[in-house]
C-alpha cells in the first residue's frame, strides 16, 4: 500500500494533468468546480478539489471556487419532503455556473459519489426530483454539449464508491485500491503524465481521422460467436451526413483546446436519430438513479426505442426511456476496444466515466452539437432535421464485448470491418 506521501505526490500529478491536459486552463481564466449529479462535489472529493485548486493557481488561474454537494441531503429530501415540493430547485447553482460560462471560464466536474445513495427510495418521488434537476440544469448542459467553454469530468476516490467496487476488502484497502485504479487509468502513474496524455491523444486522433475519412453511412453490430449473451445483439445504426468522429480533444468556443474526460479511450460521433433498427443487449450493468439496471435489452425501430427488458430494474429503465421524446432515441455512438486499460482491469466501476471506456457504447438522449459539422449554429429544429437528437437527459450504456463485430456500411452498401472480436479491425 502506498504511503501518505506517495499518495499526495500522485494526487498532485493527477491534478496537474487535469489542469494542463483536461482543462488546458489558460492564465487569467476563472475555474468553477462542481458535480451535476450530486448538485455539487461530495465531501469525499475535498482533497482532489484542493490539489486541483493549487495546480490551477500555478497555471495562472484568476479565481477558483467550488460548489459543494451533499447526496445524503438529497436522499433525506426524497424520503421526507412533501410530494408536491419536488419542483423546488436552487437556481443559484445554475446561475453561478452560467455566470462562469458566459465569461468564457472553465468548468470541472469531480465525481466522488455513492453509487447506492438512492437505493430503496420511492421511484416516483426520486424521479420527480431528478426531472426537476434535469430541466433546471439543461441551460448548463446545452452549453457543455456545444463546447461553449473548456470543461472536464474526472473522479475522486470516495469511501462509499470504493466499498461498492471492492466489497470484499476492508474499507481502507478498498479506498487505496480505487485510488490506484484512478491513478493508473488517468496516467498519473507515468513519469510524465502530461507527455503520456499527449501520446495517447495523438493515437486516438488517428483512429477518429480514419473513421472520418471513410464517411460510413451506418454501422452494423453483431455477435461474432454464438452462446455469449451479446449474441442477442443485431443492430444497425445510421450515421447522418456531416457527422464528425471525435476523440479525446476538442476546441471550445472560447478558443481553448481541452480534453473533456479523464480517463478516455473512446472515439465517438453522432447517430442519426431516425435510423436505428434491431436489438442491443447490455454487456455491463447500468448504474442509473442510484440503482443498477442489469442484463437488459433495448429494441429499436426507425430510430425509436419500442421495447426494453431487464432482469433487474426494468421499470427504472422504462422510466429513463420515458423521460421525454428525445429519450426514446440515441444521441451518441462510441467505439472502444476491449483491450482498453479500463477493460483490462476486469471489474465494474459503477460509474459511467470509467465503465463507458471499457466497452463500445451508445447513449440514450441528448446529442453533442459538436458531433455534427456546423451543429453548434443550428436551432433545435434544424439540428433534429439533420439527424441530431435533443433531450434533457444523456445516458450511456455499454454493448461491446470480445464477441462483438462491427462493420461500417458505405453509401453504396459495401461493408468494411471496423471492429472484430471487440478489437480494432484496422491499423493507423
Amino acid at each position: 500500500m502506498e504511503s501518505n506521501q506517495q499518495h499526495e505526490e500522485l494526487l498532485q500529478k493527477y491534478a496537474e494533468a487535469i489542469v494542463r491536459v483536461g482543462l488546458n486552463l489558460r492564465a487569467g481564466q476563472r475555474l468553477i468546480i462542481t458535480n451535476a449529479t450530486a448538485r455539487g462535489v461530495p465531501p469525499a472529493g475535498r482533497a482532489l478539489v484542493h490539489a486541483v485548486t493549487k495546480a490551477a493557481y500555478a497555471a495562472g488561474a484568476r479565481f477558483v471556487d467550488v460548489i459543494w454537494g451533499d447526496e445524503a441531503l438529497l436522499r433525506l429530501r426524497v424520503q421526507n419532503a412533501s410530494a408536491d415540493s419536488f419542483t423546488e430547485y436552487p437556481r443559484w447553482h445554475v446561475n453561478g455556473v452560467m455566470d462562469m460560462i458566459k465569461n468564457g471560464d472553465a468548468l470541472l466536474s469531480i465525481y466522488a459519489n455513492d453509487p447506492d445513495v438512492y437505493n430503496g427510495l420511492d421511484p416516483e418521488r426520486l424521479g420527480a426530483m431528478q426531472r426537476a434537476h434535469l430541466e433546471n440544469y439543461q441551460e448548463i448542459s446545452l452549453n457543455v454539449t456545444r463546447n461553449a467553454i473548456n470543461w472536464c469530468v474526472v473522479a475522486s476516490g470516495a469511501p462509499a464508491w470504493a466499498a461498492k467496487v471492492f466489497p470484499d476488502l476492508p474499507l481502507e484497502e478498498a479506498e487505496a485500491k480505487l485510488w490506484q485504479a484512478i491513478f493508473e487509468t488517468t496516467r498519473a502513474l507515468e513519469p510524465d503524465p502530461v507527455a503520456a496524455w499527449g501520446e495517447h491523444i495523438i493515437n486516438m486522433r488517428k483512429r477518429a481521422d480514419y473513421m472520418q475519412a471513410k464517411k460510413f453511412t451506418a454501422l452494423h453490430y453483431r455477435a461474432a460467436s454464438p452462446g455469449d449473451k451479446s449474441d442477442k445483439t443485431d443492430f444497425t445504426l445510421g450515421l447522418p451526413n456531416g457527422h464528425k468522429w471525435i476523440s479525446a480533444q476538442a476546441m471550445a468556443e472560447n478558443g481553448v483546446v481541452f480534453t473533456a474526460n479523464m480517463p478516455t479511450e473512446e472515439i465517438f460521433t453522432l447517430p442519426d436519430r431516425q435510423r436505428a433498427d434491431g436489438i442491443v443487449h447490455s454487456t455491463f450493468p447500468l448504474s442509473y438513479g442510484g440503482s443498477l439496471i442489469e442484463d437488459f435489452t433495448v429494441t429499436f425501430e426507425n430510430g425509436k426505442v419500442v421495447k426494453v427488458t431487464a432482469k433487474k430494474n426494468e421499470a427504472l429503465l422504462q422510466k429513463l426511456v420515458d423521460t421525454d421524446e428525445g429519450s426514446t432515441r440515441l444521441g451518441e455512438v462510441a467505439l472502444v476496444p476491449v483491450s482498453s486499460p479500463i477493460a483490462r482491469r476486469g471489474h465494474l466501476f459503477y460509474n459511467t466515466l470509467f465503465d463507458e471506456n471499457a466497452s463500445c457504447h451508445i447513449a440514450i438522449g441528448r446529442a453533442y452539437r459538436f458531433t455534427l459539422t456546423g451543429g453548434e449554429e443550428l436551432t433545435d429544429e434544424e439540428f433534429s432535421a439533420a439527424g441530431g437528437n435533443t433531450s434533457i437527459t444523456h445516458v450511456d450504456f455499454m454493448i461491446g464485448s470480445p464477441q462483438m463485430d462491427i462493420d461500417g456500411i458505405m453509401q453504396d452498401g459495401r461493408r468494411e470491418p471496423v471492429m472484430h472480436s471487440g478489437e480494432w479491425a484496422f491499423d493507423v
